[in-house]
């Protein structure tokens, strides 16, 4: 039987001891699940839903890039056996993904060979995000990382114009496509403001800030606070793009609306506060992509129709656990009891369909009765996106969530 979720009767779950406990209890599972991900080669393996590798050997820069992100975060949080994991991740890293030829960072080795050596802003910025995160466990070689992927991302991929991070090239930097996209500036903003906030350099603030201001309030007011994810190269919105329908799916994607709105917060508190709508803007948005994603029967749709109606209907689990950090900022900042009703709702969801409470991480998918299923993705992808709704909640404030992780081991 799980443990409960938090004491009864409690009137405020981010502050209930219950709750805290079973975040941290959470937390700690999935770290243990993941360490499997450690093997005897360089690089990492991914699991299956009980935690045995996968045969597929192709090694892709995110995973690498969010484990070491992740297991830093467990250092932070004073846990034991996650520097292993970073550690690896950081030589894999240097001696596998960095391209010694042409610079940056390729996208898939399998074993020493490389599988696509295409150059994409969104890995880039996970390195970004890892070498940041690796600093603030005081890594020797973070800073190192930090200068060479920020020279290459300024070089490469940053657009003064606009202010936005263009998307891929070839391995040798020769144009791949006129394709510029949300996703990658998104987490572009999650990897610059967690670069500032490992070195304190205002230019990593000051871009993140551009980008939020294109999605936030030039966009999103012209789109009804629903986000578009695909952009020729001018930077207006492509109507008509669809490829990947996983990756890059056509229309707009209610989960990446509340990763935008909680990185709108932090960049306003990081920013001093200041006297503007950012706090109304990220709930406006939020508050748009639950009530067009939330089904009744539990969990988040994937994507809309560009009028607003259900398109790709599958059910994953990052989207909900992107609502939940969402709702924390809220709750911390102006709590409302919408927020801690619709906190509630989506643990209480996760915790009786995504949580593996056997084995430890959480699945990625759900078919139409609510049961996991592998038809998207191949056994547990990642820690990265459960891991932190796990422990946004425990952190103080709005951001500088390294900074403010209690002892994990005591909660």
């Amino acid at each position: 039987m799980p443990a409960p979720l938090a004491a009864d009767g409690a009137a405020d779950w981010l502050s209930d001891t219950t709750h805290r406990r079973w975040l941290a209890d959470d937390a700690r599972r999935q770290f243990a699940f993941f360490l499997a991900s450690v093997g005897t080669e360089p690089g990492f393996h991914t699991l299956d839903f009980d935690g045995n590798p996968l045969p597929d050997t192709v090694q892709e820069l995110h995973t690498t890039t969010r484990l070491i992100h992740s297991y830093a975060l467990g250092m932070l949080g004073g846990l034991r056996d996650c520097e292993a994991v970073v550690d690896q991740g950081m030589r894999y890293l240097a001696s596998h993904h960095h391209d010694a030829d042409h610079g940056g960072y390729v996208w898939a080795m399998d074993g020493d060979r490389i599988a696509d050596g295409r150059k994409l802003a969104y890995g880039h910025v996970f390195v970004l995000l890892a070498g940041a995160s690796a600093k603030m466990t005081g890594h020797p070689d973070a800073d190192a990382l930090i200068d060479d992927v920020t020279a290459v991302l300024e070089r490469h991929f940053w657009e003064e114009g606009p202010g936005l991070f263009a998307d891929e090239w070839n391995r040798d930097w020769t144009p791949f496509s006129n394709y510029r996209g949300m996703n990658a500036n998104m987490h572009g903003t999650e990897a610059l403001l967690a670069a500032y906030e490992a070195t304190g350099r205002e230019h990593y603030l000051e871009k993140a800030g551009r980008i939020l201001d294109f999605f936030l309030n030039t966009m999103a007011p012209q789109t009804h606070d629903r986000l578009p994810e695909h952009y020729h190269a001018d930077w207006t919105v492509d109507r008509d793009y669809s490829e990947n329908p996983m990756f890059r799916p056509a229309g707009t994607t209610p989960g990446h609306s509340f990763e935008f709105s909680r990185l709108l917060l932090q960049h306003w508190d990081l920013s001093g506060r200041p006297d503007n709508n950012a706090p109304q803007t990220a709930r406006a948005v939020a508050y748009r992509a639950l009530e067009d994603a939330w089904r009744e029967d539990g969990g988040m749709i994937y994507t809309l129709d560009w009028a607003g109606s259900p398109a790709i209907t599958d059910r994953y689990w990052w989207p909900v656990t992107e609502a939940i950090g969402v709702l924390a900022s809220f709750l911390k900042l102006d709590p409302r009891p919408e927020d801690e009703a619709w906190y509630r709702k989506l643990w209480q969801f996760a915790d009786a369909h995504f949580i593996d409470h056997k084995n430890g991480g959480w699945f990625p998918e759900l078919d139409e009765s609510g049961t996991p299923t592998g038809r998207q993705f191949h056994g547990k992808p990642d820690i990265y996106h459960a891991l932190q709704a796990d422990l946004f909640p425990l952190t103080r404030g709005l951001s500088r969530y390294a900074e403010t992780l209690p002892d994990l081991g005591s909660v």
